[in-house]
């Protein structure tokens, strides 16, 4: 048997094409907010059904767009040189959110034709037919290799990709602090649960008053049963002008026990492997839903396994799962709890306030991290942490919404 000989990322793209991406890039880059810009209504326009997959919250503040174009042109800087970051981990993130979203191949071929042709539009008279064929094959070796791993993690869940959603009833709803409410759900369809991951997310599809359709992408917030998953769900207010979520909103407003959601399989490459290393879970805000499931984990798993959790918060009326993380927590050997609020009541003597400030925790010198929250946190963690010497290959992180981080993440 002939050893297959890994290929790399700059021998896929032909040396023709090569050279035309080498030239262009640059300029795609520059204008590369306006093409994905362009791209959305395009694609919309000419097929509407497309606007039921897509978050149109994100789409209104141009962040689905902004993490459209930093992704493709990250990709096609992969494809030329060998000094470009690692580009895996951003591969990974998108393939399991179109999973959780029921993307299909053939999907890939209406994407392309409306991507491209923003392109052509945007750039003019620049976009020879040899430019426009070397970022054509750009776009379907992108596209390639997401459809093969798509197909493998649709394989590897035994979900049919025509069929992605599953009924689930409403059994429980918790109000767990201000404009947060936990629902439990158990399948409908009298089927067991689906392996699920701590940390993983699910796509919840709901159907909006006036017809819409939207998902959204929820963290299975506890794992605690083995035949239910409990999401948590942040009532998003507007701000600056911006709409209140739509989803959201009508989770708070109209979700009662006895209701049927749809929901798709549990995606999400952010969970935490078997280790003796200590770990800290570093949060604020809504990303402490991805704490508590990993939290009841180690608990089960791995008790001896040193845990430190850190979060942030506005108050804490707004620190949802705090109890019932400090709860588990009881159950592991070796487990450390941190909390910093904008506004500290006065009788709280063990709160912090202002941002996460990790300069006087102690960190065990073989650490893990795992950080989840708005992204000038993560990034304000991320720094922190590296000026205490752990390296950014030991820094995890997981992103609500359009990844606006990743591809220009080395860690």
């Amino acid at each position: 048997m002939t050893a297959t000989v890994p290929v790399s990322p700059t021998e896929l793209l032909s040396r023709e094409s090569a050279d035309v991406v080498r030239a262009t890039a640059a300029v795609v880059a520059e204008h590369a907010e306006q093409i994905t810009a362009r791209f959305y209504p395009s694609m919309f326009a000419a097929r509407p059904e497309l606007l039921r997959l897509f978050n149109q919250g994100n789409q209104a503040t141009g962040e689905q767009s902004r993490a459209l174009a930093a992704s493709v042109v990250a990709y096609a800087v992969h494809l030329i040189d060998p000094d470009a970051p690692p580009f895996g981990h951003v591969m990974q993130r998108i393939a399991h959110k179109h999973i959780s979203l029921g993307i299909r191949p053939e999907q890939y071929t209406i994407v392309g034709h409306h991507l491209l042709g923003a392109v052509a539009d945007v750039l003019g008279d620049a976009v020879t037919p040899q430019v426009a064929s070397a970022w054509d094959e750009v776009y379907w070796l992108f596209a390639t290799q997401l459809v093969a791993e798509e197909a493998r993690l649709y394989q590897q869940a035994g979900v049919d990709p025509q069929n992605p959603l599953r009924p689930y009833r409403v059994v429980r709803r918790i109000e767990e602090a201000h404009d947060i409410i936990s629902l439990v759900l158990e399948p409908a369809d009298g089927l067991p649960l689906p392996p699920l991951q701590p940390g993983q997310y699910v796509s919840v599809f709901v159907d909006l008053p006036g017809g819409a359709r939207q998902p959204r992408q929820y963290t299975v917030s506890s794992t605690a049963s083995g035949t239910r998953l409990q999401i948590t769900v942040n009532r998003v207010r507007g701000t600056d002008g911006a709409p209140d979520g739509q989803v959201s909103t009508y989770l708070h407003e109209h979700t009662k026990v006895g209701d049927v959601l749809d929901v798709s399989m549990p995606a999400g490459d952010f969970v935490v492997e078997s280790s003796a290393e200590p770990l800290l879970l570093a949060s604020a805000g809504a990303g402490i839903t991805t704490v508590l499931p990993i939290v009841e984990h180690i608990a089960r798993t791995q008790p001896q396994r040193p845990v430190l959790v850190a979060h942030a918060d506005r108050t804490a009326g707004d620190h949802a799962l705090r109890d019932t993380v400090m709860h588990v927590g009881r159950q592991i050997d070796d487990f450390t709890s941190y909390t910093w609020y904008e506004e500290v009541e006065p009788a709280d003597e063990r709160s912090r306030r202002g941002w996460m400030d990790l300069s006087d925790v102690d960190l065990p010198s073989d650490l893990s991290v795992f950080t989840c929250g708005p992204l000038p946190f993560m990034r304000h963690v991320r720094s922190q942490l590296l000026e205490r010497g752990v390296p950014a290959d030991r820094i995890r992180y997981e992103v609500f919404g359009p990844d606006l981080w990743a591809p220009n993440a080395t860690a």
